[in-house]
């Protein structure tokens, strides 16, 4: 099996330099545990498997 999971660290990294925000070691630390506890979460739901010609959801416009 392919481990697809992000690197998260080099993801706020590059973040920051986008947003043009710059964090301190504490906040960039606790960024990392909660994005890696969100993407753990959403594990199970993106493993879900879906029926090909399952319909996709439509597109909300204002």
């Amino acid at each position: 099996m392919n481990d697809t999971s992000p690197d998260w660290a080099a993801w706020l990294l590059h973040m920051e330099q986008v947003m043009g925000v710059t964090l301190n070691d504490e906040r960039r630390a606790e960024l990392y545990i909660q994005f890696t506890r969100i993407a753990a979460m959403a594990e199970p739901l993106m493993a879900f498997p879906l029926d090909e010609r399952q319909e996709i959801a439509g597109v909300y416009k204002a």
